[in-house]
């Protein structure tokens, strides 16, 4: 079930991002899974390979989506208006009751949605789950959808009902059981296109023996780490109550945080925060339309870059963004960023891009290069078609067209290991009809 083998394509004649520019008339040549060649008439030394006409269309890569939930697409809008705190509650109800079919059905509805917004990549962040059946309905549903997934597995030992200082105690188990599963996925899933990490729900989570454990098995392993961090202020009073310092020193004595510690949110990491987060290499999912509806804040993005933190885009899950539409968060992770400085001429379409598709390199073990289509990535690429939608015509400049008025009706082929896993805007592996009856009876 999760073999995928790479594909070949020369996309040809499309107008293509890359190193930093938009080259009109290019091919993009794609073997075995990786891209080898691009320019004018590339395809020449290539006509055995397989050819799709990429005229009038405008090529970028695949989008990385930092962050998300999929077994939340089943609960749009639950707990809208509750604090943190109390959504929280509400959809941890819900997801100590998920079924395995439930989770099948919300992950591929979810991913399939990321799909057709131009995402190639998730990090998906599971919260921890006893129920094997559960986690093996999570990977059913992305081996079908074809897309590349890091799959976080849940882990924590603190419990606390409250969740203020742990976790539900009925999603928990032994972390050595918890890393002993991630172990039989690795075996499981070698070779595919779903790899394994560390989700770790939030810093009051785990214990400093449980840091240290996680630290030890994710070091050992090459693992990232992804973990909430400073989403609202209670992290911070809770550590200080608890632990008598604040979360960012909290999870740095923890051995917690290193180049491969994802933090989610920071809407209030400070400047001593951000200057250790500098330090020892952590990256930045940033996830503006969830922090959005849940009154969250605004994560301080300019600042962490001009730290020299590396910053990625994350849609976040559908319980609290609503959507998992990447073209959507692109614009408002800029905007939001405009309106608190009352500025228009901060996170254009380039810094946006990069963002998007590079910004979580490092974190996520990736070869690092510059933005847009570069010989050498997978062939992970989306082929955007403007006039499938008059909103977005006259198209005066590509990348502003896309960070203003971009939706996934644009969206019109995706590739994943070369292979397009969307055509025309539609799935070629997932019944779409099918699974919108087989969601709507689920009410």
């Amino acid at each position: 079930m999760f073999e995928n083998r790479p594909h070949s394509v020369v996309i040809g004649a499309a107008t293509v991002y890359t190193r930093g520019a938009w080259q009109t008339g290019h091919d993009v040549v794609v073997q075995d899974g990786a891209v080898i060649a691009i320019g004018p008439n590339a395809r020449a030394d290539y006509r055995a390979l397989p050819f799709v006409d990429g005229s009038g269309g405008y090529l970028i890569p695949g989008f990385v989506n930092t962050h998300t939930h999929l077994q939340q697409a089943v609960l749009r809008g639950i707990g809208e208006g509750l604090p943190l705190l109390e959504w929280l509650r509400c959809v941890g109800e819900r997801t100590v009751a998920a079924t395995p079919e439930q989770t099948y059905l919300s992950a591929l509805a979810g991913g399939l949605e990321l799909l057709r917004s131009g995402v190639t990549t998730v990090v998906e962040h599971m919260w921890p789950n006893r129920s094997e059946a559960v986690h093996d309905a999570m990977l059913r549903a992305l081996a079908e959808l074809g897309i590349r997934v890091v799959l976080g597995r849940g882990i924590a030992d603190r419990a606390d009902p409250t969740r203020r200082w742990g976790l539900d105690p009925r999603l928990m188990q032994p972390l050595p059981d918890a890393f002993a599963h991630i172990d039989a996925l690795d075996a499981q899933l070698a070779g595919s296109r779903i790899g394994t990490a560390l989700a770790v729900p939030n810093p009051r989570c785990l214990t400093p023996d449980g840091m240290a454990a996680a630290r030890e098995y994710a070091g050992r392993t090459g693992k990232t780490v992804s973990i909430h961090v400073l989403e609202t202020s209670t992290d911070e009073e809770m550590c200080r109550l608890h632990a008598g310092r604040g979360a960012v020193d909290y999870l740095d004595a923890g051995g917690l945080l290193w180049d491969r510690t994802l933090a989610v949110h920071c809407c209030h990491l400070d400047s001593a925060g951000r200057s250790v987060f500098a330090a020892r290499g952590v990256s930045v999912s940033y996830n503006p339309l969830s922090n959005m509806r849940l009154g969250s804040g605004v994560a301080p993005v300019l600042e962490m870059l001009a730290a020299g933190i590396d910053v990625g885009l994350g849609v976040d899950g559908a319980a609290s963004n609503d959507t998992q539409d990447m073209l959507l968060t692109l614009r408002m992770g800029s905007y939001l960023q405009r309106a608190t400085r009352k500025r228009a001429d901060l996170l254009g379409f380039d810094e946006m891009l990069r963002m998007a598709t590079r910004g979580a390199d490092r974190v996520l073990g990736r070869p690092t290069a510059a933005p847009g289509v570069a010989i050498g990535d997978r062939g992970d690429l989306t082929l955007l078609r403007f006039d499938r939608d008059f909103a977005c015509l006259p198209v005066l400049d590509p990348g502003a067209t896309l960070l203003t008025t971009g939706s996934p009706r644009v969206v019109d082929t995706v590739w994943v290991d070369g292979e397009a896993v969307i055509r025309a805007g539609r799935s070629t592996r997932v019944d779409a009809e099918l699974l919108a009856r087989r969601l709507n009876n689920m009410r």
